[in-house]
């Protein structure tokens, strides 16, 4: 195969990385996008040379203007759309925000139009569907202290889902 041709093939994803941030009652915090009708959590693409995890945080500064300790992955969805192509999506562990850090956020008006708690019961109601599928199997993962893979916010089927040996 001539080298064009497997560079051609090769896949080029759009990357996007976020973060899950709690209060004391374990809801989750999201944000209101001015750009889109449904909510988000706080996050963004990632840019050129830029790992995911500093993208993250970079994000969350943008938006909340707050610089939380962002802990550790919890999630990486394969999620290509039609719009966009293929998509590869990190949320890491905001852990629980303590109440000073939350007197501190200043939203990015221009971006954001509000930042608010709701319970994960909410999820399936205010994000689209893929999303609030991995923000679940995020919290599946950060209580049972793993990474978890999925694709298009779902665990993958099994080899034996589709009957090979």
């Amino acid at each position: 195969m001539a080298e064009n041709e497997q560079e051609q093939r090769m896949a080029t994803p759009r990357m996007a990385a976020g973060a899950l941030f709690f209060n004391d009652q374990d809801q989750v915090l999201l944000v209101k996008p001015s750009y889109k009708p449904k909510w988000e959590i706080p996050g963004g693409y990632i840019e050129r040379g830029e790992s995911p995890l500093t993208a993250c945080r970079r994000e969350v500064e943008e938006e909340l203007g707050i610089t939380p300790v962002i802990g550790p992955l919890l999630v990486v969805d394969w999620a290509p759309s039609e719009a966009e192509g293929d998509k590869v999506l990190y949320v890491f562990d905001g852990g629980r925000l303590p109440p000073e850090e939350l007197a501190n956020v200043k939203l990015a008006t221009e971006e954001v139009l509000a930042a608010e708690f709701h319970p994960v019961d909410a999820a399936d109601e205010l994000l689209i569907p893929r999303l609030a599928r991995r923000i679940k199997a995020a919290i599946m993962a950060r209580d049972q202290s793993y990474t978890a893979y999925l694709e298009h916010g779902q665990p993958p089927k099994s080899e034996r889902d589709h009957g090979t040996p």
